[in-house]
């Protein structure tokens, strides 16, 4: 519950966000989410969740999102938040298409970091002299 308030409170500056206990309840809210025309932008999901993990619901919501013709470059950006920092959840965790990884605990730098490389923040949140930070005509 800390982790979820933690993060709820680092994603409040962008808008709307939901909290979930399991991977079951996760995957029902962002169907639902779909259903009202409201599909998310972002998904942070830890991989150690009860009833469905987060390798499984990352599964699950690739395939729900490839039923309903999500088109190239508009599917969720799933950014796996962890405890687990070995390269089998890491290199499994790409292979099922999650877009970042990040090992707990999740700052806001970090995160802030992630979402500005995947184009959801603002390139400013990049640290100094990171190539995606760069602005057009920028060295």
């Amino acid at each position: 519950p800390t982790a979820r308030l933690l993060m709820q409170k680092l994603l409040k500056p962008f808008g709307e966000s939901h909290t979930v206990k399991d991977g079951k309840e996760a995957l029902a809210v962002v169907k639902a989410m779909w259903k009202k025309g409201k599909p998310y932008q972002l998904i942070c999901l830890d991989i150690m969740m009860p009833r469905m993990d987060g390798h499984g619901f990352l599964k699950r919501l690739r395939q729900f999102e490839e039923e309903c013709g999500t088109p190239p470059g508009k599917a969720a950006k799933v950014v796996m938040t962890t405890c687990l920092d070995d390269n089998l959840h890491i290199m499994d965790s790409f292979r099922e298409q999650c877009d970042a990884y990040i090992v707990k605990p999740v700052g806001g730098a970090k995160l802030m970091e992630q979402l500005a490389i995947l184009g959801l923040a603002e390139p400013s949140s990049l640290p100094a002299g990171h190539p995606k930070g760069r602005r057009l005509g920028s060295p």
